[in-house]
């Protein structure tokens, strides 16, 4: 097909319309050139519950072992579940996901041994030059010997790897409502969770990658408010929404309340410094909550403030030995995990911490959660450089802040901050405030909004 790789492929992965953008011939070209690039002698693919995912995976797997590298398939995985198998097995993978997209996009994300990430500067550009030159020349001769395709189960090791790296040993029965939105959680979770003292309360674990009930995204509050009503109906202890390749999780308290990924950032960093000693590097990105890195010093660590985006808290994580990194969207990265994001075990996290005290989970994460947030908002702007030096202007000439542009414009006082950055692809600013109380971020807030869209 006349593809347009420009459009697909992306600063960190494959993704695109199926078959408008790319199609199983192209995924073909995508496996050989993911061969050459790495240089492997044996890889590992993956693929979700979406319709197109297993014709796509295997294509990718027969362009790879016409190029004489032996393909070993897990066939149907969450995305972490593919960067175990990457680690455990130390082979390069592929896992076919769009992740929260809708039903009709499909997408490729890659990594080398070891779950190191192929981006744009890890090898992704190179994979993209490949196989946009077979596409104009033809396919490359095949290796004089194919390498062979293999299936192998990996669920079960993926999940006892994840349960050696948390003491549940102590957890009091409780009750947990996980809705996995006809994603791979559906498929994860019964697994996962299999002998612990859990009564699971599933919602929507039927496979199914056309979405039926509600997008896989639980970024966006409007496909959490089935789980929020499931909660409280049954008066549980908690719930977890997973997005569709379940490497995320988010957490919902017993009040049926969304509880702040940079709290439950906070509170896997407590755990996490307490099970290596009470020392540790931890990264977080600049918009998570300041409750962050205050928790990391409180229990001996060291914050480390990296710029927006998984590429960065990788990069950071591999580069100072950090223990564990966490995202305000949700992604949670472990060394233990090769340095990946798994939402599973951050999950398992909430669950051994809940379940070693008496308390509800408002409760507890109450000491993770400090600050009042904005959440992101999102503002079209005809010049984004010019947006931001109004912004300067405005603040730059205050003896009690301070500025800095690690990302965008982050601007901070003793009791508030905010940070504008700049959409990559859009013509949007961001912005992210937090204070101490709900008025004075609603005055921060408003403040910078009104120069924004002034």
């Amino acid at each position: 097909m006349a593809a347009d790789l420009a459009q697909i492929v992306k600063a960190y992965d494959v993704r695109g319309v199926v078959p408008d953008q790319w199609d199983e011939s192209l995924a073909e070209l995508f496996g050989a050139a993911f061969a050459q690039v790495t240089g492997a002698v044996a890889i590992v693919v993956g693929h979700d519950m979406r319709p197109s995912s297993p014709g796509l995976s295997r294509a990718f797997a027969r362009g790879a072992a016409a190029r004489g590298v032996d393909v070993t398939e897990i066939g149907l995985c969450s995305t972490d579940q593919l960067y175990y198998a990457s680690g455990a097995l130390d082979l390069p993978g592929a896992m076919f996901t769009a992740s929260h997209n809708p039903a009709q996009y499909n997408g490729i994300k890659m990594c080398r041994a070891g779950a190191a990430p192929v981006g744009q500067d890890t090898g992704l550009s190179e994979i993209r030059e490949l196989t946009e030159r077979w596409m104009r020349e033809g396919a490359p001769e095949p290796a004089a010997t194919p390498g062979t395709i293999t299936s192998r189960e990996t669920l079960s090791d993926y999940a006892a790897y994840l349960r050696s790296l948390v003491d549940l040993t102590s957890v009091r029965p409780l009750k947990v409502v996980v809705d996995a939105g006809n994603g791979m959680g559906g498929h994860t979770v019964p697994t996962v969770f299999e002998g612990l003292p859990l009564t699971l309360v599933p919602m929507y674990f039927e496979l199914d990658g056309t979405f039926p009930n509600h997008e896989a995204n639980p970024l966006d509050p409007a496909n959490i408010v089935d789980l929020q009503r499931r909660v409280r109906e049954e008066s549980a202890d908690l719930g977890l929404a997973f997005d569709g390749d379940a490497d995320r999780c988010f957490v919902v308290d017993e009040r049926g309340e969304p509880v702040p990924p940079s709290a439950i950032t906070a509170l896997v960093a407590a755990r996490e410094l307490t099970r290596h000693g009470g020392s540790g590097t931890v990264i977080h990105n600049l918009i998570t909550s300041r409750a962050v890195p205050e928790v990391v010093r409180e229990h001996g660590g060291t914050p480390v403030r990296t710029r927006v985006g998984h590429s960065f808290i990788k990069a950071e994580m591999a580069s100072s030995g950090a223990i564990f990194g966490g995202e305000h969207s949700a992604h949670y990265y472990f060394k233990d995990f090769w340095n990946a994001d798994t939402g599973m075990l951050a999950a398992l996290h909430v669950i051994a911490a809940l379940g070693g005290q008496n308390g509800p989970l408002s409760s507890l994460v109450a000491q993770y959660d400090r600050y009042v947030g904005s959440g992101e908002i999102n503002s079209t702007v005809a010049d984004q450089r010019a947006s931001l030096a109004r912004i300067r202007a405005a603040y730059g000439d205050r003896d009690d802040l301070t500025m800095d542009d690690l990302d965008g414009l982050t601007v901070a006082a003793s009791d508030w901050w905010f940070n504008v950055r700049p959409s990559n692809t859009e013509p949007l600013l961001r912005l992210n405030a937090e204070a101490g109380d709900e008025a004075t971020m609603t005055k921060v807030r408003d403040e910078v909004l009104a120069i924004i869209r002034g």
